[in-house]
């Protein structure tokens, strides 16, 4: 499975090649009886992130389809979201005291820990949980016959410049001005943005591998550091929605603090890690991506005639 562009085939026939790799993983994670339903929802919420990532690189061309596409997958993976989120409140919980293991004793946020057990058991209804998962399958299926309708644009660079383009300048705008106001759901769309180029450097990556593996890298390590602020911001959320369900009222405030002092920090890191990220102006990223484009184009056209034998006069 190559989640990339590739250089024979045109940008529709990858488009396609990708996201139907995707939707088939889906659905065999779904039949899959060696995955349990958590790593199993885990898993193909993540392949409809990506193909919303697909989606958002063809997306100017195609605004019809791709808002039509984009529900349907947004919605699927939503659907399976609770679980995730409970079970993610968990992992929350214990990164975060792993990161102060030596000035926080576990002991004492113990209750906390258990409630948050308790409720994610209370959302894993087995047989309830195979009825949204068979639902999610049949969404894949239907998603996977309409992918052969997609109007995807031809053109090769031209066909996918707006639509990286304009992921890249919504991300650099959301960075500006949630470091103005800085907000929960602020620091959230950043995040949507960081990863969504996340992805389009990854489809984009033989362009020129030296560079884009860790263009790559720096933006998903930017996602990560927003990801776990995000996951702070929920569990923070949870926690002061019904303080007295979590034990003792001035355990859960010190948790809380605990909490904010670790996303001020994993904010700080996602500004100057976010500045480097972003530092290029749009228009001299679409230039510099398009000048690795042609040059990919003309190298592998070059390879292509250097292997090609070449006849003697008269054979």
């Amino acid at each position: 499975m190559a989640f990339r562009l590739k250089i024979d085939e045109s940008v529709p026939k990858s488009i396609r090649r990708i996201v139907a790799e995707q939707i088939d993983a889906a659905i065999d994670e779904v039949d899959d009886p060696d995955l349990d339903s958590h790593q199993t929802i885990h898993q193909v919420r993540k392949r409809c992130k990506k193909i919303r990532g697909v989606l958002r690189l063809v997306r100017p061309p195609m605004e019809d389809t791709y808002q039509r596409e984009n529900a349907w997958f947004r919605d699927a993976a939503r659907d399976l979201s609770a679980l995730r989120d409970r079970e993610a409140m968990i992992e929350t919980y214990d990164m975060l005291l792993d990161s102060y293991a030596e000035q926080v004793a576990r002991k004492d946020f113990a209750p906390i820990r258990r409630q948050l057990v308790r409720r994610r058991q209370q959302a894993s209804n087995e047989g309830e949980l195979r009825e949204r998962l068979a639902g999610f399958r049949a969404r894949m299926v239907t998603a996977r016959e309409r992918l052969k309708t997609w109007p995807v644009p031809k053109g090769g660079f031209k066909a996918i410049c707006p639509g990286l383009l304009k992921t890249y300048k919504r991300g650099r705008k959301a960075m500006e001005k949630v470091y103005l106001d800085p907000t929960t759901p602020g620091f959230h769309d950043w995040r949507k943005r960081a990863k969504y180029h996340r992805y389009h450097a990854r489809l984009l990556r033989d362009l020129w591998p030296d560079l884009m593996n860790p263009w790559r890298d720096n933006f998903e390590a930017l996602s990560d550091l927003l990801g776990d602020d995000h996951d702070l911001a929920v569990l923070r959320e949870a926690l002061l929605a019904e303080p007295g369900a979590f034990g003792d009222r001035d355990r859960v405030q010190a948790l809380v603090g605990l909490l904010d002092r670790h996303r001020g920090r994993l904010q700080e890191q996602a500004r100057w890690l976010g500045k480097r990220c972003y530092a290029e102006p749009p228009k001299r990223f679409r230039a510099r991506l398009k000048t690795y484009w042609q040059t990919w184009q003309a190298e592998a056209t070059a390879a292509q005639a250097m292997a090609e034998p070449t006849l003697a006069p008269g054979a």
